[in-house]
């Protein structure tokens, strides 16, 4: 029965028969004989289907959401039955904003040297996909922006605060400035995230707030095309403080805070709410908890 949930999930989650089997290892008329068994064991329809996916009925709509959380409950019981008592062993996969994916590191590495036997896959999406990827039982955990889209019911951990900077060549203007203010940023020709990040919808916010809409000259889902643009000494972007930190800048480049308002985004840890939580998700949060910020934290 869980390898039918399995597929009914897959379904759900690619809407193509022949992607959902190629996602679980099997033959697409396996995946298609597994999901009737499924409505025959049921006694409902669960597909709407011809000789293509249309989606699902309200019973499969129905069925779906209570496949996520049995297989999820199997999933950590398998996890927790497996699970040495030494020594933790097994496969974590996170996904992460762009802006905070440089952060992983932080938790992978201290995790690595306690439980070496642990593999990482890690993910850049956006934040929608990212809590697409939670919902699917795709992804263990997320790192993502935490207070301006809604979330859902997922568990959460506020790790830090991301602070803006204007990254520049020291010869393009306000490239010897101490500080900028977000009106002289709206000023210059910048490369930006593409609009489906989170972190370019903040910006778009906080430009529009201090200036008429001016569209980026460049626009980019990677940080590191950004970075690689704005080394030319031809471009400027606004990047994250901790970003900057990770790309470790030499002359002529400058990262330059930027002033009034003074803007930040909390970024967390998310995880589903389930209890109990897996071994290796466990462990993960215990060592996000070393350094994420006190419930009373203010910017």
């Amino acid at each position: 029965m869980i390898d039918k949930l399995e597929f009914l999930l897959a379904l759900a989650r690619e809407r193509n028969f022949s992607r959902a089997a190629e996602s679980c290892g099997v033959t697409q008329p396996t995946l298609s004989a597994g999901i009737k068994q499924l409505e025959d064991n049921l006694g409902v329809l669960l597909v709407n289907r011809s000789s293509r996916f249309h989606g699902l009925t309200a019973d499969g709509e129905r069925v779906l959401e209570w496949a996520k959380r049995i297989v999820s409950d199997t999933r950590a019981m398998r996890q927790e039955v497996r699970s040495p008592k030494t020594a933790l062993v097994g496969h974590l996969t996170i996904a992460a904003v762009p802006t905070a994916a440089a952060m992983a590191t932080q938790l992978t590495t201290p995790f690595r040297e306690k439980h070496p036997d642990v593999r990482f896959t890690i993910f850049s999406q956006t934040s929608r996909e990212i809590l697409a990827m939670l919902d699917g039982l795709q992804i263990d955990a997320g790192l993502t922006y935490l207070d301006n889209e809604p979330l859902g019911q997922i568990r959460t951990l506020p790790l830090y605060w991301e602070r803006y900077r204007l990254l520049t060549s020291a010869h393009l203007p306000l490239g010897d400035r101490a500080t900028v203010t977000w009106t002289e940023v709206a000023q210059i020709p910048l490369c930006l995230l593409t609009p489906d990040m989170q972190n370019r919808r903040i910006i778009d916010r906080l430009l529009g707030s201090v200036a008429p809409p001016h569209p980026p000259m460049l626009e980019s889902n990677s940080m590191v095309v950004l970075a690689a643009h704005v080394r030319t000494g031809l471009w400027s972007s606004v990047i994250p403080e901790t970003f900057a930190e990770v790309l470790g800048l030499s002359e002529p480049l400058r990262s330059i805070p930027i002033i009034e308002p003074q803007e930040v985004q909390r970024i967390g840890l998310v995880l589903p709410r389930r209890e109990p939580m897996p071994p290796l998700t466990r462990a993960l949060v215990a060592e996000a908890n070393r350094f994420a910020l006190p419930e009373d934290a203010d910017a």
